[in-house]
């Protein structure tokens, strides 16, 4: 039974220190991510996405692979959006697979061409293979 008690306490400890790796991982992924994109780097932003990843924009059509996905950002970025930021708040890995819940904020101009500050919630899913995690599924939408 002590040799049970003490297998179960290692593997949840071991699970836990898994957690905080991947949350780890995933912040300086996000990092980068927000960087590339503040500085109004598109192609560096779709770079952080898998070959085939899709990107489901809000009102907008799905984005479709690398290509797609840096010719949607670039838009974003000449439309004035800018001054992005992410926070991950919740990171659960299932193997290769990592799913993240995250919010986010951005400065935008607005109909009247003002900015606005908006804010938001978003999903990712990410993958991981030989050159780390990157986006693979990437779903947000505002809170208003």
């Amino acid at each position: 039974m002590k040799i049970v008690m003490f297998t179960a306490s290692l593997l949840t400890l071991t699970a836990a220190a898994q957690a905080r790796d991947i949350k780890s991982e995933i912040d300086a992924a996000n990092a980068k991510w927000v960087a590339a994109f503040n500085k109004g780097d598109a192609a560096s932003v779709a770079q952080l996405y898998t070959e085939h990843a899709t990107a489901l924009p809000p009102g907008a059509p799905m984005a479709k692979g690398r290509a797609a996905i840096q010719a949607f950002w670039q838009g974003a970025i000449q439309s004035g959006i800018k001054n992005a930021s992410l926070k991950a708040l919740k990171v659960d890995q299932f193997g290769s697979a990592a799913r993240e819940i995250g919010e986010f904020s951005l400065d935008a101009p607005d109909a009247q061409k003002q900015t606005v500050h908006v804010v938001g919630k978003y999903v990712v899913l990410w993958r991981h293979s030989g050159n780390g995690w990157k986006l693979d599924t990437d779903i947000w939408n505002t809170d208003k």
